[in-house]
């Protein structure tokens, strides 16, 4: 009884319920946790027993396998607990720990699932010797959205090694697991500490989350003084750098970059730009045909831990779609730092002038494939560009690096914020829905998604904005179900294989095809927040509302539309695909078919004269056929079906014009390993990069047609 839990987690619900506790001492033992039947949620007290063991329990009061992280946690606390102080001291802190604010007993910070370091935030600031960590797995917040499985696994597996890893550093960590939502889990747990200590609650702290969604969640906690947020310290740049970038237009990421680099000096040599300019953007844009050879991605080897994890995926969560590769997620600081180093090493020598290629036979390229780690924050966005700055490579490659991190990632993060996640100075139609989207789930599956529990308050459906009136929803396609279109069948295929692809198929291909489809941006969005592993909402919201459908154009200057000339010339697809560009390949009419359907609402973008100029020449005959391949594409694209042809505009009159054009950005295995099918197959078997599509805005030609990417962090 005189043991002080160190790890707890819920097991069913009610008078079922009990939890697992590792004890200060190592010991394990069963909890029992009497609920009052009124308020099923509230903890009456705690009994615990060290002579018991866990008995089985059934699969659906098993919301996640634990008996693993459990032992190897209580493992790592008592080696920490022989450990002597300075042993304890947690080695990424450079700053004095501060006193505690609870000087008599424990501090507890709250460390959410995507702040995942002990070198920013409170735990950065505190004496882990008294100080609990509390970490939340939610089941209502898992299945808010239909995850991919791949991102799921990532954050499973990152956040119960960064709790062994805190557990190493001497703090007393402690995870609530449940399907309440994350913010109930927290009440009850604050709740139960309060009356434990004769109070009527107890309180916390924890760095602001950069998600707004998550703002919104924790928001009553900190109403009600439960919860105090402290600021951000992940990120490398303030609301005051975005006001550098404004224009009288809106903000600019080329302005926001430049003021960063100056304020930083980062790449730059007495106030200049290392190389002569700030951007070598334009040199950054070849074609890849296997040469020289794309390296391959690191595997990492399996553990009981990662087995567990995959079996919680496999079990908990096998509703969700998409392929489960566990061996290819680092998650201990050998294994992130295996998977930097080769970056580095590997990649980043010729990421530079491949960054925009798309190609069948290498998914990544040159991409460093980091971005859930930044955005995690399992590896800080502050390291990596240190590192890369202090490298010795082609100028082209580490100024496009540092461009994604410290220029597009940081820009969208920031405008996100500064816009209230593009809430601000909405109309009433667009305002968010009730609820939050399933990105197409139901229309491809047949049936609704349902998540364990409803979302909280204050969690609802994202902004909406809709500059273009695009209202069609995602088709099936882009859950798997063959489209006929070899460019847009392959990236999906990739996504679904991984849960990522580097940011020109996000933009070029998913967000191009989609716009040109007229497909609903919020819906969208929703599906990139679901397919992809580095997806949150600062992160698709600024990237696919913004820059990839051009919903509003707050922070770009045009839409990054295409026909199908660039993806010719950027890609292999084609190469395999039935239609050919230039003849019967129907992108092109929908390409010709957008301009003139959002003729009024972009005439007078200046970025936007040449192309409608060009769009207003045709003839009335071929724009009503190219009208005619909008909806028979979308409408068979809509019901899931393949596309075979058909009423597709003139051959090579319809088409020439756009090969010229330059609208189309114009060049200048482990055991662990699930094999699942395509989500379009099954759903249960089935870049320093931010999702990012990382955007080129070219300040010197407002009327360049040259397409913008999506830059992704690295």
């Amino acid at each position: 009884m005189g043991c002080r839990p160190k790890w707890a987690g819920f097991y069913g619900r009610g008078v079922d319920a009990f939890r697992i506790a590792v004890n200060s001492d190592g010991s394990r033992g069963r909890a029992f946790v009497l609920r009052s039947a009124r308020f099923p949620c509230r903890s009456a007290h705690l009994l615990f027993d060290r002579r018991r063991t866990t008995p089985p329990m059934p699969e659906r009061h098993r919301p996640f396998a634990r008996e693993v992280f459990a032992a190897e946690l209580a493992a790592r606390t008592q080696l920490a607990a022989r450990a002597t102080p300075t042993a304890k001291q947690p080695a990424p802190r450079a700053r004095a720990a501060e006193p505690s604010s609870e000087s008599s007993s424990e501090s507890i910070v709250v460390v959410l699932p995507d702040q995942l370091s002990l070198a920013i935030g409170p735990t950065a600031r505190v004496d882990p010797r008294t100080t609990r960590l509390v970490l939340l797995e939610s089941g209502e917040w898992f299945s808010r959205r239909p995850y991919h499985r791949q991102r799921l696994a990532w954050i499973l597996l990152s956040q119960r090694k960064f709790a062994l890893e805190a557990a190493d550093h001497g703090y007393s960590v402690e995870v609530l697991f449940g399907d309440e939502p994350m913010v109930e889990l927290l009440r009850e747990y604050l709740a139960s500490r309060g009356k434990a200590r004769g109070t009527s609650r107890g309180s916390a702290r924890c760095m602001e989350p950069a998600e707004r969604e998550m703002r919104a969640e924790f928001a009553p906690l900190v109403s009600a003084g439960l919860l105090a947020f402290e600021p951000h310290d992940g990120f490398l740049t303030t609301a005051t750098d975005l006001e550098a970038g404004r224009t009288a237009e809106g903000w600019r990421m080329d302005r926001f970059y430049q003021a960063v680099r100056r304020r930083t000096g980062i790449l730059m040599e007495a106030g200049k730009p290392v190389g002569g300019k700030f951007s070598f953007d334009a040199e950054n844009r070849r074609r890849w045909d296997g040469s020289p050879p794309a390296p391959t991605p690191p595997e990492f080897p399996g553990s009981p831990l990662r087995e567990e994890v995959a079996s919680i995926i496999e079990t908990r969560f096998s509703r969700h779609p998409g392929t489960l590769d566990i061996a290819a997620i680092p998650a201990t600081r050998a294994e992130i730092d295996r998977l930097w180093n080769w970056a580095k090493k590997s990649c980043l020598p010729n990421f530079g002038p491949y960054e925009d290629a798309m190609s069948r036979r290498s998914r990544g390229v040159f991409h460093t494939r980091i971005s859930p780690l930044m955005n995690l924050h399992r590896l800080l966005p502050r390291q990596v560009v240190h590192d890369v700055a202090a490298l010795t490579l082609p100028i082209s490659s580490q100024e496009g690096f540092i461009r994604q991190v410290l220029g597009w990632r940081e820009f969208v993060y920031q405008v996100h914020r500064a816009t209230d996640g593009f809430r601000s100075g909405r109309a009433s139609d667009e305002a968010p829905l009730s609820q939050p989207g399933d990105g197409g789930f139901a229309r491809w599956k047949g049936e609704p998604w349902q998540p364990v529990q409803p979302a909280p308050a204050g969690v609802d459906g994202g902004a909406r904005p809709n500059l273009l009136a695009a209202d069609a929803g995602v088709p099936p396609a882009y859950w798997g179900a063959p489209s006929g279109l070899a460019c847009l069948d392959h990236v999906v295929e990739d996504v679904w294989a991984e849960g990522w692809s580097h940011h020109i198929t996000r933009l070029m291909v998913l967000g191009n095809l989609a716009t040109l489809f007229g497909v609903s941006p919020r819906e969208l969005c929703d599906w990139f927040w679901i397919a992809y592993i580095d997806a949150w909402d600062w992160v698709v919201e600024p990237n696919v509302l913004a820059m990839a459908t051009y919903a509003t154009s707050e922070m770009t200057t045009k839409p990054y539309v295409s026909g199908s000339a660039y993806l010719e010339k950027m890609g292999d697809s084609c190469r395999t695909c039935r239609f050919t560009p230039g003849k019967d390949c129907p992108i092109g009419p929908l390409y010709w078919a957008f301009l003139a359907r959002n003729n009024t609402v972009l005439a007078d973008n200046p970025r936007m004269k040449l192309p409608l100029a060009s769009a207003r020449g045709r003839t009335d005959d071929v724009r009503s056929r190219e009208a005619q391949t909008f909806v028979a594409l979308r409408d068979v694209l809509i019901n899931g079906k393949r596309w075979e042809g058909g009423s597709v505009a003139d051959v090579k009159s319809a088409h020439a014009p756009e090969r010229g054009m330059k609208s189309a950005k114009s060049p200048s295995k482990s055991p662990s390993k699930t094999s699942v099918k395509s989500p379009a197959t099954t759903c249960a078997t089935s870049s320093a990069t931010t999702p990012s599509l990382f955007a080129r805005e070219d300040p010197k030609n407002p009327n360049a047609q040259s397409t913008g990417r999506a830059r992704r962090n690295p």
